[in-house]
């Protein structure tokens, strides 16, 4: 009985995305955000969550003021077009800096790590990528001004790289690493919106495969998580190869969208950007380094009880073809 409303409000929320996908006029874009806002709040609350009131109420704030300032921008342009055209430009930087605070871009990204924090890992599964498609596929409609969205990408891939260096909860470290894909992301609009397809969608697999495994274990820290990997020497090397990819080192899957996104960068003409981008998201490769090493390096201290549990059937499924991801993706690309 108490799952029922669950299946509820998960529900209502993909549909509040899908109407805001599927509309014609802004006017009900806004309305299906927010549905998907208001079917969100009972999903957060949860007993295994951490401070979930908290979380709850940043997020409904935050999210409750940028859809005002969105509303306010779409009726201001939409008035704008028979009064003042010249100032256009300008309410249409403030309507992407409402959508850029809705998906939780740098520098409107303030409130995401904090949420994160307060969420258990069912509930950042889906902060970190469904919650994210009805914000960025407004946001590609209105791709005009270079210049602010470039400096939305490079602010993001900078800020996200500094902050997450220090960090130690393994929520924040996601959600930083969140802000840093939203940059790359938003830059595979400029060039061309299929790649944001592909990019998003092998990101939300190796989101998933690494939540999965965070929950698996239980862990939710730096230091249990040296812990935990100790006694499991396969979940060791899959949690090790799966944040590579995710950092887009070239053997793994996550090395093929940004492969994508800096070579049609650079066919547009986007040389500052694409240097940019690479360099700082070494920065964030840093901290994903600093996450695996100590687990799979020789002089790790290990116990003599090993871990005899096997592991789920679904984590192994889910990490071979993330693993093999990128032999399957060469191998379609090639064939066509």
């Amino acid at each position: 009985m108490s799952n029922l409303y669950k299946i509820l409000f998960f529900s209502t929320t993909v549909l509040g995305t899908l109407i805001t996908i599927a509309s014609y006029s802004w006017f009900s874009m806004w309305i299906g955000l927010e549905i998907n806002l208001l079917s969100i709040i009972p999903l957060l609350k949860s007993p295994k969550s951490l401070y979930p009131t908290e979380a709850i109420l940043k997020y409904f704030i935050t999210q409750a003021l940028a859809s005002t300032i969105l509303m306010f921008s779409i009726i201001t342009m939409l008035n704008l077009e028979t009064i003042f055209s010249s100032l256009k430009s300008l309410t249409m930087i403030i309507m992407n800096s409402a959508l850029l605070t809705k998906m939780g871009a740098a520098p409107f990204h303030s409130w995401f790590p904090e949420v994160m924090e307060g969420l258990n890992w069912n509930n950042s599964m889906i902060m970190l990528t469904w919650q994210k498609i009805a914000p960025m596929i407004l946001f590609s409609y209105n791709l005009q001004m270079t210049f602010f969205i470039s400096f939305v990408v490079i602010t993001s891939t900078v800020i996200s790289g500094i902050l997450g260096l220090n960090q130690v909860s393994l929520r924040k470290i996601l959600a930083y690493s969140s802000i840093n894909h939203i940059g790359w992301m938003i830059a595979s609009m400029l060039s061309f919106k299929t790649i944001w397809l592909f990019y998003f969608l092998i990101y939300s697999t190796i989101s998933l495969n690494i939540i999965v495994m965070f929950k698996y274990l239980n862990i939710f820290s730096l230091k249990q998580l040296f812990m935990a990997l100790v006694s499991n020497k396969l979940m060791k090397i899959l949690f090790a190869m799966n944040f590579l990819s995710l950092g887009g080192l070239p053997p793994f899957l996550g090395f093929f969208p940004k492969w994508l996104v800096v070579n049609k960068l650079i066919q547009n003409n986007f040389f500052s950007l694409s240097v940019i981008l690479i360099i700082f998201t070494l920065i964030t490769m840093f901290f994903y380094l600093r996450m695996t090493f100590p687990s799979v390096m020789l002089l790790t201290n290990e116990t003599l009880n090993f871990d005899t549990k096997p592991l789920n059937f679904k984590i192994i499924f889910m990490n071979s073809i993330t693993l093999l991801g990128l032999l399957i993706c060469t191998l379609t690309f090639s064939l066509f």
